[in-house]
Formats: structure tokens, C-alpha cells, sequence
């Protein structure tokens, strides 16, 4: 993988102007990371995915039927490992059309949403620091009938695929986003 992680926040800032879409990138970066150091992984390799995952976002409306699909021709003049666009690619199975099926596809669609659990978390209560997240509450969160519209329940059990319960996944997350938290504003 040659494309270094300065190159991929500069690509991220000319691309994502939203700026709670940057820290959810950086925030998925860094649970991709835990989650890869978890099971044995490349974590530059699966917090890279973590960190580009969204950066067609705004290009592509996030429609789902096309959000993840134009990451690649946003790319195309840097040198990215083909896994790497292959997983950003069907981290949203709307756009892809097809299931995930390695550890790596599960991780990223379980990893990046999860993190977006957690963000709607503390905005609901904006008083609320990252560090005083919960597991139990993000579990709770997530089967509540008020659930974050926009955060998919199917896809965070996809952790379960890669070996992970719920309640330690929930855990893992929020404990690797605790070095970012004051980068992301949580």
C-alpha cells in the first residue's frame, strides 16, 4: 500500500466537507485498526479502509445505491491496494449488489457503522463524552424502537461473522476511539 496516511486525509479533505463525515472517517479508522489488532490483521491496511470508506459520500448524495461505487475513480491516480477498494466497495451491499463474504468486507460494513451508533449516541446527548459511553448502552441503543435512522442493526451484527459478540464488539469500538475523541469532538 503506498499511499500514506497524510495523503489519504488530504485526499479526504478535498473530498468530504462535512466536517462530522471527517471525524466519522477518522473515527472508523481507528476502530478498523482495533478490530484488526483484535483478530491479527493488517491495521494500517484495515484502518486505511476505515479512514476512505466514505470518501464518494458526497459525490454520491450517500445514495445507497451508489454510495461506495465511485471511491475507486476518486482514487484513481494513487496507488491503493485492490482489497482495499474492493472492501469500500461492499461496505454498503445497496450500491455492490452483492454479500459480503470475507473477514475484512464484515469488518468494514460492522466497523464503520458501529462508529455511527456510537456518534449518534453522544448526540443525543451532546453533554456526553465518549469516555462515558457504555457499552451496555450502545447494545441498548441499538435495539431501541428510536434507533439512529440511519445506522443499519443487520450490519453491526455482522461483527458476530467475524468471530465478536455484540457486547465486546460495542466495547472494542468505543475503546479504540478514545485516542481520537478530542480530534472528533467526542
Amino acid at each position: 500500500m503506498s499511499i500514506t496516511r497524510t495523503q489519504a486525509i488530504e485526499i479526504i479533505h478535498n473530498h468530504i466537507k462535512n466536517e462530522k463525515m471527517i471525524f466519522h472517517s477518522l473515527a472508523s479508522e481507528a476502530v478498523m485498526r482495533g478490530l484488526a489488532g483484535r483478530l491479527g490483521r493488517d491495521e494500517e491496511q484495515w484502518a486505511m479502509a476505515g479512514l476512505l470508506h466514505d470518501l464518494d459520500v458526497e459525490t454520491t448524495n450517500a445514495e445507497p445505491t451508489v454510495h461506495g461505487t465511485q471511491t475507486e475513480v476518486l482514487l484513481k491516480d494513487y496507488d491503493i491496494d485492490p482489497e482495499i477498494l474492493d472492501v469500500i466497495r461492499m461496505h454498503n451491499e445497496c450500491s455492490s449488489g452483492k454479500e459480503r463474504h470475507t473477514e475484512f468486507q464484515h469488518a468494514l460494513a460492522a466497523g464503520e457503522t458501529i462508529t455511527g451508533l456510537i456518534f449518534a449516541t453522544t448526540y443525543v446527548y451532546p453533554d456526553k463524552k465518549l469516555s462515558s459511553v457504555k457499552p451496555k448502552s450502545v447494545v441498548k441503543r441499538m435495539k431501541a424502537k428510536a434507533f439512529a435512522a440511519s445506522v443499519n442493526r443487520e450490519i453491526i451484527l455482522e461483527c458476530e461473522k467475524i468471530g465478536i459478540p455484540l457486547p465486546e464488539f460495542a466495547a472494542l469500538a468505543i475503546e479504540s476511539m478514545l485516542p481520537v475523541a478530542d480530534e472528533i469532538g467526542l
